[in-house]
């Protein structure tokens, strides 16, 4: 489902105007990366997404769909979108109730609403937890809960807003391991983070915002290598593009796979 932004301004009450006319096309089953500083207007973009935030100039489409003219309710058939705070998005009391409710208003039978919680929770590891309250569970656990709701709700487009904060090496594996399989299945998935390395690894496109505008857009390659880039955007580069360049290397490999191959390529040379 092709997500399309047309010239978006908007502006909180106090005038503080956090998007400037920004253009942007994100095509079905792309991963996109929003990066910049705090303030640039990440945020602000995404919750254009889902309708909670509506432009004061400019058109938004997700699909054939002018968020202006549909509800938050109606765009939650096709933008999933996990908070990054997740105590801003859970409410029910049991994770059970949690899971379901989205599935459950979009329409589904109650047989495939059981089957989309079982598999959301099985995705996240927390499938024995059905019956707990989510605020008895740490706050690392009530993310995966909130990505889980999301999940079981198996919309087209997926926004994961700083979806690793918090989580230890083995959630940030698993949260890493989902976007791959929603990829894989044609979903377009859409990150807000400052864990770059998170971002080189499982995404391949990359938009850095700066004060309210699209400031770089392209390839991660092509983005996550270029240092003067990255400080525009006060965001450090990838810690294996780091190394590359404390060693000298003209290259910037982005994953332990591409760091390994080219030291085997420059070991064999010598």
């Amino acid at each position: 489902m092709r997500i399309r932004l047309e010239g978006i301004h908007f502006t909180y009450p106090g005038r503080v105007e956090a998007l400037r006319g920004v253009d942007l096309v994100v095509e079905a089953g792309e991963r996109v990366a929003l990066i910049g500083e705090n303030g640039a207007g990440k945020t602000t973009l995404a919750r254009h997404l889902n309708g909670l935030l509506k432009p004061d100039r400019g058109a938004v489409w997700i699909g054939d769909w002018n968020t202006r003219d549909r509800t938050v309710g109606r765009l939650a058939a096709r933008v999933g979108y996990a908070f990054q705070n997740p105590d801003d998005q859970l409410f029910a009391r049991t994770v059970r109730e949690e899971v379901a409710f989205g599935p459950r208003n979009l329409g589904r039978d109650p047989e495939t609403v059981d089957r989309d919680v079982d598999w959301a929770l099985e995705q996240v590891g927390l499938g024995g937890t059905l019956d707990l309250h989510p605020y008895d569970l740490q706050a690392a656990e009530r993310k995966l809960i909130a990505l889980a709701a999301v999940l079981a709700m198996r919309t087209p487009v997926v926004v994961l807003d700083e979806p690793t904060m918090g989580q230890d090496s083995r959630g940030i594996e698993r949260i890493g391991r989902i976007v791959e399989e929603l990829a894989a299945a044609g979903r377009t998935v859409l990150t807000i983070s400052h864990n770059i390395d998170f971002c080189a690894e499982h995404f391949r496109r990359v938009v850095v915002l700066s004060q309210g505008q699209v400031a770089v857009d392209g390839p991660v390659e092509a983005v996550l290598s270029k240092a003067a880039i990255l400080n525009q955007a006060q965001v450090d580069p990838p810690q294996l593009v780091r190394l590359a360049q404390a060693l000298d290397w003209p290259q910037a490999p982005l994953t332990v796979e591409e760091f390994l191959a080219a030291w085997r390529a420059r070991a064999g040379e010598s």
